[in-house]
């Protein structure tokens, strides 16, 4: 009856307000990123699981069954089947690759192997092996991983345990420095089962290692010489380590990872946790953006797939008191296949693979290769979380609407963490619920510090930003957050 009162015009006004809110079209991930799917040659199974972008603008792509392609074009709008050609066969689980002065190196599960075309028909004809100083493989989870060259030609590589629980076969369960001369060094011991490596913007190596026994959810963890990043699995080997001095004291299990690191100094905490299925099940490969703004507002931050829930998330990192730590968001989703490994290309192209043999994944192909475009036009996102004595000090891609920006009912924050025990994985434990007591924002609208009576050394900080908006009245696209506080910032 009301509307009715209300003068013809008027509610013809209202009815066509009513149905443009209705109708009104909500930010989309596929509005900022592209993806494309590539037609893959006939026949071919191409579980791509490692990328290099060659000199010459060619992809390189290995198959986890033991094929190199060629891709000649990827840049191009639609890559089709007869851009791809055959490089090499026969490899055993090659997951990465990387590339110095016209040789194509592969990863193995027994070796690191120089590949070259030296006739130019476009396939392999010389293989050299660069270094297999470990154990052969025998075990079906016993993967190798790894990190693209440094400036002095050397590299990391990452050799998952035998199983989830013990190392039957040398150094699986350690990360092993090969120097650009082939030679095998013991480097880091604790690894569980790495998914990927990647270098930040600095040269520092991070890898990817998944849920299970030491390890209660997933999580990005830095490499350094001589340190201990978790597992204990396999220890056996510091005798055949003499580098890398004695053996650390073991971990108490059902503790907590920050409390055993108190008492054990080679010990590293989790850089950042990925919270289990929230923020995906295995946590696989690693890049950087280093293209100058070419792959959009996220430069020198890390991009990390998840094979399980065919996913890209975005990793923002910082150093306090010299000990690592940082938050990860929701990227991308809508992937074919289970992503395993990513490449950036110089243009900004993202180049990822997936497989779903073994685990299974969202995305419903066997397998894919696939490349993420931005479209230009820039999401409004939290670009930066960083910590601060009292809180966290947020930064935005776009200018925040000041009124929701402050309103303290618009965000909700819990923490917790996880059990570090010798049982496979842990439910989130010692949750607490902190107070966020002020919310302001900067001058120019790209900041809001909040001020949180209760931030928790050690958890995970579940931060969501649902009623913040931008000037122009549009909510986050991703308004959740999950920040890995191993420090606590003094004096910012």
């Amino acid at each position: 009856m009301k509307l009715m009162s209300i003068k013809p015009l008027a509610a013809l006004a209202l009815l066509f307000s009513w149905s443009a809110l209705v109708h009104a079209e909500v930010p989309q991930e596929s509005d900022y990123y592209k993806i494309t799917t590539f037609e893959t040659p006939e026949g071919e199974v191409i579980e791509a699981c490692g990328f290099e972008w060659m000199e010459d603008g060619r992809l390189a792509v290995c198959s986890r069954r033991g094929d190199i392609f060629m891709v000649e074009d990827p840049l191009s709008e639609k890559v089709t089947a007869d851009q791809f050609s055959v490089f090499a066969r026969g490899l055993h689980e090659p997951l990465s690759l990387t590339e110095q002065d016209g040789w194509l190196i592969a990863t193995q599960r027994p070796e690191i192997t120089r590949l070259k075309d030296t006739d130019g028909d476009g396939s392999a004809d010389v293989f050299q092996t660069h270094a297999d100083g470990w154990g052969v493989s025998g075990d079906y989870h016993e993967y190798a991983f790894g990190s693209k060259l440094d400036a002095n030609g050397d590299m990391l590589i990452t050799l998952c345990l035998t199983g989830s629980f013990s190392s039957k076969v040398p150094f699986r369960g350690w990360a092993m420095k090969v120097t650009s001369d082939g030679k095998t060094i013991p480097y880091t011991s604790g690894v569980r089962s790495p998914g990927g490596m990647g270098t930040d913007s600095q040269g520092n190596v991070f890898y990817t290692d998944n849920q299970g026994p030491w390890n209660g959810t997933c999580g990005l963890k830095i490499l350094q010489e001589g340190k201990f990043v978790g597992h204990p699995g396999g220890w056996d080997w510091y005798d055949d380590a003499p580098n890398m001095g004695k053996r650390p004291t073991e971990p108490e299990s059902g503790s907590r990872i920050l409390a055993e690191a108190a008492k054990i100094p080679e010990l590293i905490p989790t850089v950042v946790m990925f919270p289990y299925d929230k923020m995906g099940k295995s946590a696989s490969g690693i890049v950087c953006d280093q293209t100058g703004g070419k792959f959009g507002p996220f430069e020198n931050q890390l991009f990390v797939s998840d094979q399980s829930q065919s996913t890209v998330m975005r990793v923002d990192l910082e150093q306090v008191d010299g000990v690592w730590q940082g938050v990860c968001f929701p990227f991308r989703k809508g992937f074919a296949s289970g992503n395993v490994g990513m490449e950036l290309s110089p243009s900004g192209a993202l180049f990822v693979g997936g497989t779903n043999r073994g685990w299974g994944s969202v995305g419903p192909r066997n397998f894919a290769v696939e490349r993420l475009d931005w479209t230009g036009e820039i999401p409004f996102e939290i670009k930066h979380m960083k910590s601060t004595s009292d809180g966290f000090d947020l930064e935005f891609t776009q200018a925040v609407d000041p009124a929701t920006a402050t309103d303290l009912a618009g965000y909700e924050i819990e923490t917790y963490t996880y059990e570090y025990r010798s049982q496979y994985g842990s439910p989130e434990v010692d949750g607490t619920r902190p107070t966020i007591t002020t919310a302001t924002v900067s001058p120019d609208g790209m900041h809001v510090r909040l001020v949180i009576d209760g931030l928790q050394l050690g958890h995970v900080h579940e931060l969501h930003s649902n009623g913040v908006r931008n000037q122009d009245g549009n909510p986050l696209l991703h308004p959740q957050a999950y920040y890995t506080l191993n420090r606590i910032a003094v004096g910012q």
